[in-house]
């Protein structure tokens, strides 16, 4: 209901979540995975806030009017331990989330996601995502590290 994939979607999130290698994600990107989430370093950057994350759910649900109870819960879950990490490990003054719905809502990848940002004061997030850019994954491999280093030492406690 409500969908707007085509027919034989290729997704990217999908490809990423099952070990592939896609256009603009690597499977370096990830940092975090379990069996119903998976968490990695966004592509695409806003000018202010480098190292946002995307949360997607492992199995593929088109938007939110199609994600079952048990999946929202975990990314929600996932979205608070992300949260934490960025004022950890970026000492951000604040985190936002955004997720897309349709085109409409902004959608532009046919993949249930949540974006988590790290945010500054004075960043202008809303006001600079016309200047978003795809950043090479060399420049996006110290916020990996420094998050995937978060995770492991705080599954260690």
């Amino acid at each position: 209901m409500f969908n707007h994939a085509p027919h034989d979607y290729p997704c990217p999130f999908c490809l990423l979540v099952q070990g592939g290698e896609g256009k603009y994600n690597s499977q370096q990107d990830i940092v975090y995975q379990d069996e119903l989430v998976t968490a990695f370093v966004s592509p695409q950057w806003w000018p202010n806030n480098p190292g946002n994350v995307i949360i997607v759910t492992n199995q593929h649900f088109e938007h939110i009017y199609d994600l079952p109870a048990r999946y929202a819960h975990p990314v929600q879950d996932v979205a608070k331990e992300i949260a934490i990490a960025f004022k950890v490990v970026y000492k951000c003054d604040g985190v936002s989330t955004r997720q897309h719905n349709e085109p409409a809502g902004g959608q532009d990848v046919w993949h249930y996601h949540l974006h988590i940002f790290p945010r500054y004061e004075g960043d202008n997030l809303y006001l600079s995502s016309a200047n978003k850019d795809f950043v090479p994954l060399e420049k996006r491999i110290a916020y990996e590290e420094r998050l995937r280093e978060y995770f492991s030492l705080k599954s260690m406690r």
